[in-house]
């Protein structure tokens, strides 16, 4: 596997050990490979005003858009928890501003690993050179 494949996942995993979920109890971490080569990472936070909760995939792409970066090559997500993560609706898209297309790696607590892509898991999607008003081009 990629070498920056592998450091991905790891640090997807050292991610989730930050995680804030004292409701949900579900500990989430991700890492983000942009173009540049940069890795930026995020985990979950909570709140209890639950509609105020940032999944980790989302801080993860804030902060890289927060040093500059704009273009997402790939994803990594990772939790302690037996079954495969898998990102919500909310952080697809949020992904798919940064990427047409780019890998997802999913890695669960018993250290499994699995590969998808954004287009396999938000198909026929809507992004950003949709707008004429952007300047962004497919």
């Amino acid at each position: 596997m990629d070498e920056k494949y592998q450091e991905l996942y790891r640090r997807a995993a050292e991610a989730y050990e930050n995680a804030y979920a004292p409701y949900s109890k579900y500990r989430v971490g991700a890492a983000v490979l942009w173009e540049s080569g940069r890795i930026t990472t995020g985990s979950n936070v909570e709140n209890a005003s639950y509609g105020l909760t940032v999944c980790a995939e989302r801080n993860a792409v804030f902060t890289g858009t927060g040093l500059g970066e704009r273009k997402i090559k790939a994803i990594a997500i990772a939790v302690p928890a037996g079954d495969f993560p898998a990102p919500c609706g909310a952080c697809r898209q949020v992904i798919r501003e940064f990427a047409q297309n780019c890998d997802i790696l999913l890695l669960n607590g018993k250290g499994e690993k699995k590969i998808t892509t954004l287009v396999e898991l938000l198909p026929n999607s809507f992004g950003p050179e949709f707008l004429p008003e952007s300047g962004l081009k497919a």
